[in-house]
């Protein structure tokens, strides 16, 4: 009997050092997936209105909500719809926004923001929109990687039909965003 149980924690005790092992890379590599996110941040085709469209830009400070409570806050610096490059529909929104930690203490590995799972709901009708793919986001966020006061820059793309104009956005662990007029 003894042997075992001898086993089982052997057993148990490889497979937690094979999953802090692969938190720590995760960890790890967090910086250098952050800047490779905001390099293909810099690489969204821009696309300029029509004379017959209609612009709304979203001004600073007027969309900003709690996130994790009160350790982080979110603003939405901008919602534009784009040209999907592979099919050439202007059905999606780049929803960009920036991602401040507020808290000096108290925030843990596991306060991430899970910018890749945002999704949009049709105010009107209830339809809910999600993202187009999980390389059309930066990802995930995590609050203990950014310094306290500092911030960083995220995006997702979202699979908006081009008749819709607002939307109210919902960002994981983030107060939502009501009526964001989606500009052209």
């Amino acid at each position: 009997m003894s042997t075992f149980l001898s086993g089982v924690a052997v057993l148990l005790s490889t497979l937690a050092l094979g999953c802090s092992g692969y938190v720590a890379y995760e960890v790890f590599m967090l910086p250098q997936t952050l800047n490779a996110n905001n390099t293909v941040t810099n690489t969204i085709p821009i696309q300029v209105p029509s004379r017959t469209a209609t612009t709304s830009a979203i001004s600073p400070g007027q969309f900003v909500q709690p996130a994790f409570g009160k350790k982080a806050e979110v603003e939405l610096l901008s919602a534009k719809r784009i040209k999907d490059p592979e099919t050439g529909n202007r059905d999606v929104v780049n929803v960009q926004m920036r991602i401040r930690r507020l808290a000096t203490d108290g925030v843990v590995g596991g306060d991430i923001i899970s910018v890749a799972s945002t999704t949009a709901r049709n105010p009107d009708t209830s339809v809910t929109y999600k993202g187009v793919a999980l390389n059309r986001s930066t990802g995930s966020v995590s609050l203990f990687q950014v310094r306290p006061q500092a911030s960083a820059d995220a995006y997702i793309w979202l699979r908006v039909p081009d008749s819709i104009n607002n939307l109210d956005i919902f960002v994981p662990d983030t107060a939502a965003f009501k009526n964001v007029s989606i500009s052209n």
